[in-house]
This record gives structure tokens, C-alpha cells and sequence, in this order.
């Protein structure tokens, strides 16, 4: 009997390369991975080429257009690859009946909640970005029945650009650095959302719609950096400083922990704590030498 094939988009991005990683585990599973050059989303002849020369029972887009500030200067760009693209992609997949996760953010929220965002909150974007974002995920969700939305939130790993290994970084080349303290959220470890998307093709249901998934606990941009500083032993001052210290061309949502107990409750996810993921990450970047004790 032949495996199912996952197909999964934006090879070259974080998330992808998580998935890579742990794909030997779940070899009940035919992973196919293609990089952006390979398949570009806004190519739509392309696109159905592919699909209909694999027909994949399952897609995850890993795919995103992610320069937040950049995308304030160009909406067009931001849209072609974070809505339009998307809507493409869901056609495609639902001509040739795959079941499509795509990937969404924290950033579709305006940051004024005072409590954890649920799937239900209404949408209200304060950038560019998150607004192509939204439009992604409601394309998603009407041109193919059997799409899952994914948000998450502050995404980290051992690969591409991400705050941990900026911080790392920093923290060796400078005594001091001054961290937005008054912008909250989660970060979330892209090897555990890779193995909680696994685990959703993996079970006996498949049930369309939107999920969020982050790492448990809360931090700001200070704490998340103060804890990398403490993991790694630098001797580096962090100043905690207010966003307006900091100004930027997207305004950023001051509050964007999302409530996860939706998918945790249909999907019986494990959702480990930020710190802990975070020291797992760390351990895996550091030299062979230290024999990863921190």
C-alpha cells in the first residue's frame, strides 16, 4: 500500500526545515518539499502542475511573505504571496482533494485583548502584514472545505533569521542591549508545532477550521531575551525599554498571547513550556564541546 504524501511548501524556511528534521520519525509518511524556486506560490499554472503530478493527500504551507516592516511599503508583494497565492494554492488542493494546513500568525489581532485570544476573536490587524495574513487565512478556509489553519505566534529554531539567534549573537558582540519590555506574547519552538502539525494528519479525524498553537506560558520580548541571556551564560546587560524606544515602520499588537485549549481538546496536542523548548533549541545550537549542558 502507498504512503500518503505530504507535500509541504516554503522548504527553505524554518518551519519546513523543522519538519525535515523529524520526518524520519513519522516514516508512515511520504514528505515531499519543495523551496520556494521549485514552487513558487504565485505561479498558479505551475502550482497545478505539481499537485496534479503528486496529488498529495496532505499540504502544509510553510510558505509566507514575513518582512513585516517591509511589507508596510509594499502591499502589493505582501498580498501576491500571504492572500492571493494562498487562494490559489487552496483551489489547487481542493481539485485534487488534498487536505491543506497553512500557517498563519498571532499578528491578525490588534493586541487590545486583555485576556488570551480565542480562534473566535474577530480579526483586526494593526500592519500590513497581519492584514495579509487575515486575507490568507479566510481564502484558505473558503476555497478548499478542507483546509486547518494554523496560528502561531514568535516563531524560533536552529535555522534562517529568528530572535534567538540575533540575540545570541548580539549578546557576544555587545556589553548592552536595550529589549521591548511592553509587547506580550508566546514564542513558540518551530520543532514542537512541526511534530503538533504531524500529529493532526496523524489522527483517525480531520476537522477544518482555525487552530492556535504556541508554546504554554507568557514572556515579553525582554523576557524572551533574558532567558536566551541566562541559557547561554553571557554577561550582556539587557535594558527592558518601551516599544516607542524603538521605532519601526509596522506598528506591532501589544498583546498577542493566543489561547490554545481548542486545539489541545480535539487534537489532544502536547504543548510544552516556552523555557523549556527554548533550552532544547539553545542545546542544539551550542558547540560540540559543551556536550550541550548549559
Amino acid at each position: 500500500m502507498q504512503k500518503p504524501t505530504i507535500l509541504i511548501t516554503g522548504a527553505g524556511g524554518q518551519l519546513a526545515k523543522s519538519i525535515a528534521d523529524i520526518q524520519n520519525l513519522y516514516s508512515q509518511y511520504h514528505f515531499l518539499f519543495y523551496s520556494k524556486a521549485e514552487l513558487p506560490l504565485e505561479d498558479r499554472a505551475k502550482l497545478l502542475t505539481v499537485f496534479e503530478a503528486v496529488r498529495p493527500q496532505f499540504c502544509i504551507n510553510c510558505a509566507a511573505y514575513t518582512a513585516v516592516d517591509k511589507a508596510e511599503s509594499d502591499k502589493e508583494g505582501a498580498f501576491l504571496v500571504n492572500a492571493n497565492a494562498v487562494k490559489d494554492l487552496a483551489e489547487v488542493c481542493a481539485t485534487v482533494d488534498a487536505k491543506l494546513i497553512h500557517l498563519s500568525t498571532d499578528y491578525v489581532f490588534d493586541g487590545e485583548s486583555p485576556v488570551p485570544y480565542k480562534e473566535t476573536d474577530l480579526v483586526d490587524p494593526v500592519n500590513i502584514y497581519g492584514a495579509s495574513k487575515a486575507k490568507g487565512e479566510e481564502w484558505a478556509l473558503t476555497f478548499n472545505p478542507q483546509t486547518i489553519v494554523i496560528r502561531t505566534s514568535w516563531v524560533y529554531s536552529e535555522y534562517g533569521n529568528n530572535f534567538v539567534k540575533t540575540m545570541m549573537r548580539l549578546m557576544k558582540e555587545k556589553e548592552q542591549l536595550n529589549i521591548v519590555n511592553d509587547q506580550v506574547g508566546a514564542p513558540t519552538y518551530a520543532s514542537d508545532l512541526a511534530h503538533a502539525l504531524i500529529k493532526i494528519i496523524s489522527s483517525p479525524r480531520w476537522k477544518s477550521g482555525i487552530y492556535h498553537y504556541c508554546n504554554d506560558g507568557k514572556a515579553s520580548w525582554y523576557d524572551f531575551a533574558y532567558a536566551i541571556k541566562k541559557l547561554t551564560r553571557s554577561d550582556c546587560i539587557l535594558h527592558p525599554v518601551p516599544s516607542s524606544a524603538y521605532p519601526v515602520a509596522a506598528r506591532r499588537p501589544r498583546f498577542s498571547l493566543l489561547n490554545t485549549s481548542k486545539i489541545r481538546k480535539e487534537y489532544n496536542v502536547d504543548i510544552p513550556f516556552w523555557e523549556s523548548s527554548l533550552k532544547k533549541c539553545i542545546q542544539n545550537m551550542l558547540p560540540e564541546k559543551t556536550n550541550g549542558v548549559l
